[in-house]
């Protein structure tokens, strides 16, 4: 029978990073690098320059623990919008990129507990599998076929990278998207591709965490916050070794150290 000291919780994080855009999320995973993580990014954002900046400035011997990969599809300009130029490619590059990478080892699930693979982000990620929903069906009279069919290829993204099965850390950045509720009220979730796909996404999840900012200029204050907020249900598997809130600098190290029992 197993024990639960065996179970895979206690090697491997699985961390929904929630936060609006400029929160400093990306950023915030120098940290890790610090802390001699090697990160596999798949970068569907093309935001990636923060992170190295401080992994220069704050752990430059580590810069080489940092790998990425980015996919964004090209868009052109026609008379009714912007559209794809040619078959979108970037979601199933991605798809191919999570069970192959570039390097070596090039298959993710057998990365293990010291490599993290961030996807960046779930946001890009839901219009990358829109378009190419879209583009699989382009002449569909419903476009909720689209919506369908794109949420439920990203729900089955997010259930690959957080089953035991994909072994090594990962966390998912995304944003937030705002809905009102039937009974008047407002709630933060993850933003992926349309509005039925968010309440779902965290469920997948034991860790659900936010970064904030607060103030401007000189004055801001970026921090991750670890338990619910007013909006935002959030998840802290280890409620009374995290602190509620967190600097935004050290917060994922604090986090990831405290998750493996390393604390």
């Amino acid at each position: 029978m197993p024990k639960a000291s065996e179970h895979h919780s206690s090697k491997i994080v699985k961390l929904l990073y929630i936060g609006d855009s400029g929160t400093g999320k990306t950023g915030s995973l120098a940290s890790l690098v610090a802390d001699g993580y090697k990160l596999r990014i798949l970068d569907l954002d093309n935001g990636i320059d923060p992170l190295i900046a401080f992994v220069r400035r704050d752990s430059p011997a580590n810069l080489d623990n940092i790998e990425y990969e980015t996919r964004r599809d090209k868009y052109k300009g026609t008379a009714s919008g912007p559209i794809v130029s040619g078959q979108p490619r970037a979601f199933v590059d991605s798809l191919s990129l999570m069970t192959k990478w570039t390097s070596e080892p090039s298959d993710p699930s057998s990365w293990g507990e010291d490599t993290i693979f961030v996807l960046d982000s779930l946001t890009a990620m839901g219009r990358n599998a829109l378009d190419w929903a879209t583009g699989m069906a382009p002449m569909a009279k419903d476009p909720r076929n689209w919506y369908f069919t794109a949420q439920k290829a990203v729900e089955n993204v997010i259930a690959m990278l957080t089953s035991e099965g994909f072994n090594c850390n990962v966390i998912v950045i995304t944003h937030v998207q705002f809905k009102e509720l039937p009974d008047g009220t407002t709630r933060g979730y993850a933003n992926a591709v349309g509005s039925a796909l968010g309440p779902i996404i965290s469920k997948y999840f034991n860790s659900v965490v936010l970064a904030q900012s607060q103030g401007s200029g000189k004055n801001v204050k970026r921090t991750i916050q670890t338990v619910p907020t007013a909006f935002i249900d959030l998840k802290n598997p280890a409620p009374f070794k995290i602190d509620q809130i967190l600097p935004l600098e050290t917060g994922l190290s604090t986090l990831f150290k405290t998750l493996k029992d390393k604390t």
